[in-house]
């Protein structure tokens, strides 16, 4: 017990720190913080908290996370599906998995909305388990260091569909990591992953107030997405805040895709797409169908969805009322 306590109170001293530096006009605090984001990884800081995570991991969410044995010792690019809002449970459980599974010695980066890096606190204990800004530069970087990077193609977009949609991947339509694989020669490893979406009920993106609000020029969001979940009920944009309910998460790692071999020398951007994503798409129902039972969330979003006491939606109903 002594581990995940010690891990708390040192992911809470890198976090206060981080809030400290922020508010430090006078420049009176010690220390600085890191210029470069692939360099603030602290592989001593992740062997002193992954207990706490693996606690939360194993006890809150009852994680499963199978196949990591497919992630080559190479630079590759893991692809995964992306759920849970801000507070994305099935990333922190992937990654304290791939620490146990490595060790921190290994690098490995995961990719993140700029808004992240705006919020002391937050930001540097992500940082400090390898999350880095999502853009082109620091994934070629990454890739370049040797290592393995996660990213989310279908970004704000999919990680706030509505929870009745929790079973499909929709990276809508966004090629730029099939071309990057293609590009450098990587493999993509898929990394599929089911529960975060139970963690509140999602009600939609809210595209078209993000539209209005013009938040793609203020802020690079498409989406003014609305929540339920506790402890304050109803939210915009995961705020005030909200604590991520206890669904279930399972994550399972797929073999590599070599997109030359499968789909020869020349491959069509929409044919890797179609295949990573159409890969992606099956496991990702074979995962939502052993979900006996549906949380909270999912069954709230079919009564709300289709006026059933209880049930499962059916896949694409058109009668789904989502904020969009």
């Amino acid at each position: 017990m002594l581990g995940p306590v010690t891990g708390a109170l040192r992911m809470f001293g890198a976090a206060a720190g981080d809030v400290a530096h922020a508010v430090d006009v006078l420049d009176l605090v010690p220390g600085e913080s890191p210029s470069d984001p692939l360099e603030a990884r602290d592989p001593a800081y992740i062997r002193e908290t992954l207990p706490t995570l693996r606690m939360m991991s194993e006890l809150y969410f009852r994680a499963e996370v199978d196949g990591l044995e497919n992630v080559p010792d190479e630079p590759v690019l893991l692809v995964g599906n992306h759920s849970g809002g801000t507070l994305i449970a099935d990333t922190f459980v992937f990654g304290q998995a791939f620490y146990d599974h490595f060790g921190p010695e290994r690098r490995f980066h995961q990719l993140a909305h700029d808004l992240v890096f705006k919020v002391p606190g937050v930001r540097m204990s992500l940082m400090k388990y390898g999350t880095v800004p999502a853009n082109p530069r620091n994934m070629r970087r990454a890739l370049a260091k040797g290592s393995a990077l996660l990213v989310y193609p279908g970004g704000d977009h999919e990680s706030y569909r509505p929870s009745w949609e929790s079973d499909q991947v929709d990276f809508a339509g966004r090629k730029g990591f099939v071309k990057l694989a293609l590009e450098l020669g990587i493999p993509i490893v898929p990394v599929v992953a089911i529960g975060g979406q139970e963690t509140a009920l999602f009600l939609g993106r809210g595209g078209r107030f993000a539209r209005a609000l013009q938040l793609d020029k203020l802020a690079r969001l498409k989406v003014l997405p609305f929540q339920f979940a506790p402890p304050f009920g109803f939210t915009v944009l995961d705020l005030p805040g909200r604590i991520p309910l206890p669904a279930k998460i399972k994550i399972e790692v797929l073999p590599r895709i070599d997109l030359r071999e499968e789909l020869g020398t020349k491959p069509d951007l929409e044919d890797a797409y179609d295949l990573v994503t159409g890969r992606m798409q099956d496991t990702l129902t074979d995962l939502s169908e052993e979900r006996t039972f549906p949380s909270w969330a999912r069954a709230a979003a079919v009564a709300a969805a289709a006026g059933w006491e209880s049930g499962r939606l059916p896949r694409g109903a058109p009668s789904t009322p989502s904020v969009d």
